[in-house]
């Protein structure tokens, strides 16, 4: 169970990564449509699981190797927004949520029955 400054961390977390992708990150993203939909942090607030979700869908495997490969891009950057609220920066990692995905498929299998 989060407690609430861990909560309140990952809300500040997620407003400045999307921050981060539609200001400094256009040449990560690329055209790409990217949603930061969650962010989970670790109680020592070492780590933080940070969600996307992406579409086109097809891009969406492209994009996850270009945020790992910028990730001390991106990280450098979170450090300067949120470097008052925390010690440390949290080691971020990627992670994609194909729920949007998921829920285009299930629409699509209802439309063809």
């Amino acid at each position: 169970m989060e407690t609430t400054r861990q909560q309140k961390i990952a809300k500040q977390i997620q407003k400045d990564v999307a921050e981060i992708f539609q200001k400094e990150g256009e040449g990560i993203v690329r055209g790409s449509l990217v949603t930061v939909t969650a962010v989970r942090v670790s109680p020592d607030f070492g780590y933080a699981k940070i969600y996307v979700s992406v579409f086109p869908f097809g891009r969406s495997a492209a994009l996850m190797q270009e945020l790992d490969r910028n990730n001390k891009f991106i990280r450098h950057a979170l450090g300067q927004r949120i470097r008052n609220q925390v010690k440390n920066v949290p080691e971020i990692q990627f992670f994609l949520d194909d729920s949007l995905e998921y829920i285009d498929h299930i629409e699509q299998a209802l439309k063809n029955d």
